[in-house]
Order: C-alpha cells, then sequence, then structure tokens
C-alpha cells in the first residue's frame, strides 16, 4: 500500500507532516507514506527545505494521494506543467485534499457536483471554481475526501487508515498521537468526524 502526499513550494507543515506522521503509525512491510513534489526539493511557507520521496507521475500510480496545502496552491493550478503531471481516479484510489489542496481537485475535475471542505482563506476561490464549499472540517464522498482546517489534517489521515486497515487500526494511530490526559476524547472526536462517512460509504470498503 503507497500513500503520497503531495506537497507544493510555499507548502503548510502542518498539512503534510501532521498526516504524513499519523500514516506512518501503520507498521506494515507493504505500507508506504512518501511526500511527493513537482520538484527535488520543495521550500515551505515558513523556509523549511525538504527532498521529495517521489514526484508527481509516481505519486498518480500510488494506492492513495492526498493533496497538501499552501500558500502557492492558486499558482499550482494554473502551471499546466505540474498539473499535466497528475492523474487521479477514485475508481482506483483514495484521494484526500486538506485546506487549498480542494483547488487542485477542482481543477482535476473531481469535485464535480461534490461538495468540499476547506480553510477560510481559500474558500472563495475554490467557490469560484464551482465547488460548493461546506461549513465543517470534513467530509467524504465515496472515494474522496476533503478538510478544512490545518488540524483537520488528522481527519484526512485516520479517514485513509480506517478505510484500508479499519476502525482499530485508525483509534490505535490516533491514541498514539492524542495529548495525554486527552486520549479518549480526542479519539472520540475523531470518530465523530471520521465514522459516519465510513459507514455511509461502507460498500466501498
Amino acid at each position: 500500500m503507497h500513500i503520497s502526499i503531495l506537497t507544493f513550494d510555499g507548502f503548510n507543515e502542518l498539512d503534510s507532516f501532521i498526516a504524513y506522521g499519523i500514516l506512518n503509525r501503520i507498521k506494515k512491510p507493504n505500507w508506504r507514506v512518501s511526500i511527493a513534489g513537482s520538484s527535488p526539493q520543495i521550500t515551505s511557507m515558513n523556509g523549511l527545505l525538504v527532498d521529495r520521496q517521489i514526484d508527481l507521475i509516481e505519486a498518480s500510480k500510488t494506492d492513495v494521494v492526498l493533496v497538501g496545502s499552501g500558500m502557492k496552491t492558486r499558482d499550482v493550478v494554473l502551471d499546466q506543467s505540474i498539473i499535466s503531471q497528475l492523474s487521479l481516479n477514485p475508481s482506483r484510489q483514495l484521494i484526500g485534499a486538506q485546506c487549498s489542496g480542494a483547488l487542485v481537485l477542482a481543477k482535476l475535475g473531481l469535485l464535480n457536483e461534490v461538495p468540499a471542505c476547506t480553510d477560510l482563506t481559500t474558500k472563495p476561490w475554490v467557490q469560484e471554481a464551482g465547488v460548493k464549499v461546506l461549513n465543517q472540517a470534513f467530509y467524504a464522498n465515496q472515494n474522496t475526501a476533503t478538510a478544512g482546517g490545518c488540524l483537520s489534517s488528522t481527519y484526512l489521515a485516520a479517514w485513509v487508515i480506517a478505510r484500508l486497515e479499519g476502525v482499530e487500526a485508525m483509534k490505535s494511530a490516533i491514541d498514539y498521537v492524542a495529548p495525554v490526559g486527552e486520549k479518549e476524547a480526542y479519539v472520540e472526536l475523531v470518530m465523530q468526524q471520521v465514522i459516519p462517512f465510513i459507514e455511509r460509504d461502507s460498500s466501498y470498503n
């Protein structure tokens, strides 16, 4: 199982790395999580320089694709040299987007008639793309999910784990990263956000 997190210049560290950390709580030989980028090195919105692990073409072939957010996402969706490398298909992949990552999914035609979650700054741009924006942190429709707000990347990661490894594996991963003294409440919060969509879309598991 290969999961890629699309990470572009100007990326928000929380969006990419929280999901990366939680998803790596699954310790299986065939479970792999990769930071994907359009260039060999990627600079975050706060100047952190990271090396990509895979390119966008390889990311398009992974089992799960999560699109991170950042300050330059509007530039990304206008850059055909980047967008042309992405070939995503929810019939063969789980696909998720964090905050302005929803703009990428909209550009690729993956949010047609599907509402989305995003951050408040990005909201008007996603609406301009013809997508209905929900006033909530997480939403999933079959194999596509979106999340709004940096820390809601926890919900995206939890959704992926629940879909692929089951609810107990998800609860274990979230329990590990939850604050001490708040673990039970935190796991319950994540469950409330994610499980209704897992149950509704159970026929797609």
